[in-house]
């Protein structure tokens, strides 16, 4: 890699493991809660349309601990067999089929032996992350609900390009998550918006190129 050192900053949930969509219905089937109606107990927090406080955003900036999310959270919920939703464990229920997307993982220490910096940048539901296979992919972790910050908030974009002692201009952002990407590019990263590792893959040797091999992914239409 020539020219200035450059930065790579990943997201964890539907980047580093299968798409969310998957794992969380997945965890719905399993503990047996209606599926429409956890869509329309979560779009008002997803959506940030919700009155009052934002339970999600509460959680992953680390202002209340999993239990007191997931006692709110159960309650909120339904079964299709018409008991309640257990609250103990239901996040770790919740995250149970995340498993390891190991091709993505490498192409990071792909990425990290080239001589790129490599971080994590992850809105925590208080979840346990494999952090055995960080070591070797990711130079810094940034995990929101420890750092009092989450996405898309510009501060924890910026405060992670200050771990790896780089500009934004010279980090990429990979995320499975539009608006997530759309802040970055904002700030003058330049954005990947992760849908499978292949594609990922290519447009981030196309960022890391040296000068003269390579050039920025090509803008569409959704940063219009």
């Amino acid at each position: 890699m020539g020219g200035a050192r450059r930065g790579v900053i990943c997201d964890w949930g539907g980047v580093l493991t299968p798409p969310l969509r998957d794992g969380i219905r997945a965890w719905l089937h399993a503990d047996r809660i209606d599926i429409e109606h956890y869509h329309e107990v979560m779009r008002p927090y997803f959506e940030d349309s919700c009155d009052g406080d934002n339970l999600v955003h509460a959680l992953e900036r680390g202002e209340i601990d999993t239990c007191e999310f997931e006692r709110e959270l159960a309650a909120l919920l339904r079964c299709t067999h018409g008991g309640p939703v257990v609250a103990e464990g239901l996040i770790d229920r919740m995250f149970g089929s995340f498993d390891p997307v190991h091709d993505m993982y490498e192409v990071l220490r792909e990425a990290r032996d080239s001589g790129a910096g490599t971080a994590l940048l992850s809105n925590s539901w208080g979840n346990c992350y494999p952090r055995e296979h960080f070591d070797t992919a990711f130079d810094t972790v940034v995990i929101s609900g420890e750092v009092g910050m989450r996405k898309p908030e510009e501060r924890i974009y910026l405060h992670t390009c200050e771990r790896l002692g780089l500009r934004p201009e010279d980090c990429v952002f990979i995320d499975d998550l539009e608006h997530n990407v759309r802040t970055a590019e904002e700030l003058g990263m330049t954005g990947i918006l992760h849908t499978d590792v292949g594609a990922t893959r290519l447009e981030l040797e196309r960022f890391l190129a040296p000068d003269g091999d390579g050039a920025p992914p090509v803008p569409d239409e959704r940063a219009a």
